[in-house]
């Protein structure tokens, strides 16, 4: 099973997210590409470019599409295509989600969608104790 994965993000946001993989785990295991909509450039058009890179990367098993921010262009293009085609669309991708698809590339569309989103459910934590107040740093509580 070969599952692609397209990125469809603001501009340089897709590109990072896949070079910065491609950087921790080459070869990448599945088929990686991103797009971004141009300057001045039509929804339509865009869409048009985000379809003819599917159908390059679509090896037969599917993709899954990410996309950054959930309302905004480049994720109202992703789920207008995600509709048309039948590919799952998850939104808020980061590299912790990316890193965690890539380590399934064995799984079907439906499972490595699951994936991206228990990885983002899971993959954001407060890495350190909260905050404590200014006073209560500097002099103790109480």
């Amino acid at each position: 099973m070969t599952v692609g994965l397209l990125l469809i993000t603001h501009p340089g946001v897709g590109d990072a997210l896949r070079e910065t993989a491609a950087g921790i785990l080459q070869p990448l295991p599945l088929a990686v590409a991103s797009i971004s909509p141009g300057e001045g450039e039509t929804p339509e058009a865009t869409r048009g470019r985000i379809e003819s890179l599917a159908d390059d990367i679509d090896a037969g098993d599917g993709i899954v599409l990410l996309t950054d921010a959930f309302g905004a262009t480049p994720a109202n293009i992703a789920v207008a295509v995600g509709r048309g085609r039948g590919y799952p669309v998850i939104t808020g991708v980061n590299l912790p989600m990316l890193l965690r698809v890539l380590n399934y590339p064995e799984q079907s569309v439906a499972a490595l969608a699951e994936t991206a989103l228990s990885a983002a459910r899971d993959g954001i934590l407060q890495a350190t104790p909260p905050a404590i107040g200014h006073h209560e740093a500097n002099h103790g509580v109480g």
